[in-house]
């Protein structure tokens, strides 16, 4: 299948003041189509035609580098702009919470472990909370990959390649990845995720 790239599901101005309309022009505008665009140019002729876009990711790893690259980017970014919400963070849904405590120790110790994941992830990636295993895992990896080519089902991503927070904060990406756990998250979806994970 070809790759297309969504409508924000909310207007540019909405994520402000944590993220700005710049940013989203940015980086959904330009950004999210150039790995549209380029994926589709890649996907021509291979052999992952007409498969879905996890078939894609997870077959073009470690085989066909570009491809996969903008593929990966494709993934992460169509569920980035739903782990995104205007009036954010909040409450857990109850499910989701109960797992969280039991897997990871508490709210609070995830989210401290979920920003330490963004910080410490060297250049470009993301951070992840993942259901592997039937247990919830905090990960992180670089560019473009994510925890589905490891086997793991991703629930919740942040972007920390520096156009997702340049803009807004400059070099500050704790600040960033602080304003997303706590104004950003639109924990339905990630919950949404989670039972689908389960």
């Amino acid at each position: 299948m070809s790759f297309t790239l969504p409508d924000l599901p909310y207007s540019y101005d909405a994520l402000a003041p944590y993220m700005s309309r710049e940013t989203l022009e940015y980086h959904h505008d330009k950004h999210h189509l150039a790995y549209v665009n380029n994926g589709n140019n890649l996907l021509k002729g291979t052999e992952f035609e007409g498969k879905s876009l996890e078939e894609i990711v997870k077959g073009s790893y470690g085989k066909n580098p570009g491809l996969f690259n903008n593929a990966g980017q494709h993934y992460n970014h169509l569920h980035f702009w739903n782990w995104l919400k205007p009036n954010g963070g909040g409450a857990i849904p109850g499910e989701l919470e109960k797992k969280i405590v039991e897997d990871l120790g508490s709210v609070e110790k995830f989210k401290e472990d979920f920003i330490q994941a963004g910080v410490t992830q060297f250049g470009s990636g993301w951070a992840w909370l993942a259901v592997k295993d039937g247990k919830l895992a905090v990960l992180k990896s670089p560019n473009g990959e994510s925890p589905l080519i490891s086997g793991a089902t991703p629930i919740l991503g942040v972007d920390v390649w520096e156009h997702s927070y340049y803009i807004d904060y400059r070099n500050r990406r704790p600040d960033y990845l602080k304003a997303f756990v706590e104004n950003l998250v639109n924990w339905d979806y990630v919950a949404e995720l989670y039972a689908k994970a389960v």
